[in-house]
């Protein structure tokens, strides 16, 4: 491959509701490009962005991937991305790397939920986008309703580049408004626009002219004096497309290949280069280099993953100078230097050897030991930290544990480089319940973890819905609690009196341990061994077994023995103490309760506020944002567990939630009394 100077690169995105056809329409680009010879499917499992096991066998794209397309004497990096929401978390790898997009439409369906979900995430990035409405050729397809459900649902400004030729199984081709010619073959040979659409298009070509017009003061004005010349209408569209200020519009069939090679022309023309983006800034906002390979070197780590060829790779962006290898780089985020090897571009799982990657261009790395997602490089000697990369939080979560005994070690391990791999995964073990818990963005998600668990690393795993980890603490109080205990068989015994008040704290208080012993009814040293007893007693619980917490217990008086009187004696007393006390202060369990914020198309309101409400939520307020309306509620944990399953359901995958741990409340009685009933049959068992 040859090398590329930084304005001849183009970083792009491609992005979609799941099955809209990327994969495929990066196949054609490569294929147009001369990268393959031949086109492959994703039905076949041979495609070049889609060549994970899991990813054949599933026939979706589950990771980002990036390929790369010569065209014209241009460098197109393309990745492509997962279009389900489970792997959302190398959408943000992917648009954080690049500096524009294409958001692929299926012509019969229009916009759908992850069309919506994805654009949301371009939006959050501020990118430019095109879009590409694909699968002209199947049936139902309509340009027309696609083109429409654009402004309905995401509210986009469009400026239309393309007009189709003939629709569905008649599909032959698509027509340019800038070129003013007809592609109606796949390869794209130019050719006369059909008599019957040429006056059409003259229509929708003087739309485009306006709108390319507008995006330039001088443009506007030569608009309002005579005709502009093609070159300076595709001087306003990639003005006004680099500025946000409109999203143009293309049509045709990525497995037939018609159409893709205008869109290959638009990516040239209209797409920002690397020195079009705005200068590399820190993460503390001060430092700044120019986005040129005369700068200072910056890179950014956007995706680490596990090759059980070339062991880890490390892929990354060059934001300013130049990266070289066999060198040495510091890496900013880790505060250490890191040995750059032999560097890589990529293009599926296929490499190219390069001695050094420029300003805005894409590579790879092979075998770092350090760096991972987020990971900043730059010179050593300097220390500058680009923003890192902002992952979805977990959805959902489940207690895991090895199929096998004695794979406990090697599932801490195993997981442990899993969250390397992918940051949308995380684990945490459970303090109350005692359980390892995985997290993801979906039940997808984490079943595709967990089999790359098995094939790469040889590990099985069993899952369980996570148990809930509840407190228990008291309403009431009281006084005057005596705790003893005494026990003599033949020599010396051991002897212990404590007398306690107990009495509830605020709500997250923990506890709190009073000394109210006066004239030495308990000698000093004995004091602490009763706090422990108490301690103990509280990390077990009284109800059912579960923490004890929110509670102040003073020690005011009690007796002790010259002779029988010990630690072991007197924390065994405070134990007893404390179990009597609580039993007579009114026991309650408390749950944890969740701060959600859900955001559905106003439509669905109504059924997600039902469904909150079966879910014993409280919904504290209602906003509209655009044509969303974002809920805030208050919902027990225990009835969250499998939410992301349910939203999916009610809101036709349109909907979206966060949650947080908002406070412990008391549960309610009724539901109380079947916890303590199951907790109690689990132990028994």
């Amino acid at each position: 491959m040859k090398e590329y100077r930084t304005e001849q690169i183009r970083n792009i995105g491609v992005i979609a509701h799941s099955s809209a056809g990327k994969t495929s329409l990066i196949e054609a680009i490569l294929y147009n490009g001369g990268a393959i010879e031949r086109m492959g499917r994703v039905d076949n499992g041979n495609s070049v962005s889609d060549y994970a096991p899991d990813e054949i066998e599933r026939k979706t794209t589950i990771n980002c991937s990036v390929c790369v397309a010569e065209w014209k004497g241009y460098k197109l990096n393309l990745i492509d991305t997962p279009g389900a929401e489970d792997f959302y978390g190398d959408l943000e790898s992917a648009l954080r790397a690049v500096d524009a997009v294409i958001v692929v439409i299926d012509a019969t369906t229009g916009v759908e939920g992850g069309t919506e979900k994805v654009w949301e995430v371009a939006d959050k990035y501020e990118l430019p986008r095109l879009i590409f409405i694909n699968k002209m050729d199947k049936e139902n397809a309509s340009f027309e309703n696609a083109l429409a459900s654009l402004g309905e649902i995401l509210e986009a400004r469009t400026a239309v580049i393309q007009q189709p030729i003939g629709k569905e199984s008649d599909f032959k081709g698509v027509v340019d408004l800038v070129q003013m010619g007809a592609f109606m073959e796949a390869g794209g040979n130019q050719s006369e626009i059909p008599s019957e659409l040429q006056d059409q298009a003259e229509e929708m070509r003087e739309q485009l002219i306006e709108i390319a017009a507008e995006s330039d003061d001088e443009l506007i004005e030569k608009f309002f004096e005579g005709e502009l010349t093609d070159e300076e209408i595709s001087a306003g569209l990639r003005t006004g497309f680099c500025a946000n200020q409109f999203v143009p519009v293309l049509c045709g069939t990525a497995l037939q290949n018609i159409g893709v090679q205008p869109l290959m022309d638009a990516i040239v023309n209209c797409f920002p280069s690397p020195l079009d983006a705005k200068p590399v800034k820190a993460a503390d906002g001060e430092t700044t280099y120019e986005a040129s390979p005369d700068s200072s070197m910056s890179a950014l780590v956007f995706k680490t993953m596990a090759d059980p060829f070339t062991g880890r790779l490390t892929f990354f962006r060059v934001y300013s100078g130049i990266l070289e290898g066999d060198s040495q780089v510091y890496n900013a985020t880790k505060a250490q230097n890191e040995r750059i090897g032999k560097l890589l571009f990529m293009s599926g799982k296929n490499s190219v050897n390069t001695p050094q990657i420029a300003a805005g261009d894409l590579g790879v790395v092979s075998k770092l030991t350090q760096a991972q997602t987020g990971d900043t490089f730059c010179k050593v000697g300097q220390s500058f930290q680009l923003p890192g990369i902002e992952f979805p939080k977990p959805v959902i979560s489940y207690a895991i544990r090895p199929a096998r005994e004695g794979d406990d070690e090697k599932l801490s391990t195993t997981l442990a480089r899993m969250t390397e791999e992918d940051p949308a995964f995380t684990i945490e073990r459970n303090d109350v319940t005692q359980q390892l818990l995985v997290s993801g963005l979906g039940e997808v998600h984490l079943s595709v973890i967990r089999s790359r668990m098995k094939d790469k690393f040889g590990l099985e795993t069993e899952i369980e819905e996570p148990k809930v980890p509840y407190q228990e603490t008291i309403r009431g109080r009281a006084n005057g609690i005596q705790g003893r205990y005494k026990r003599q068989s033949g020599g010396r015994g051991q002897f212990g009196e404590v007398w306690i008040n107990l009495s509830p704290l605020e709500r997250g208080s923990g506890f709190e341990f009073l000394n109210s012993i006066k004239g030495g009814s308990i000698p000093r040293n004995y004091i602490p061994a009763v706090e422990k007893g108490i301690r103990e007693t509280m990390a077990q619980g009284v109800i059912v077994g579960y923490p004890f917490v929110d509670a102040q217990v003073e020690l005011y008086d009690g007796k002790h023995h010259a002779v029988d009187s010990s630690d072991m004696a007197f924390q065994i007393a405070g134990s007893f103490a404390f179990r009597e006390s609580a039993s007579q202060s009114n026991p309650v369990l408390l749950e944890p309760i969740m701060n959600v914020t859900i955001s559905v198309p106003g439509q669905f309101m109504g059924d997600v506020i039902g469904d909150l409400n079966s879910k014993r939520g409280r919904i504290m307020d209602v906003e509209q944002a655009g044509k969303r309306q974002v809920i805030q509620a208050t919902v027990p944990l225990a009835e969250m567990f499998r939410y992301s399953i349910d939203l999916k359901s009610i809101t036709s995958a349109r909907g979206s939630f966060t949650m947080e741990f908002a406070s412990y409340e008391v549960v309610p009685d009724e539901i109380a009394q079947k916890v303590i009933a199951e907790t109690k049959a689990e132990a028994e068992a």
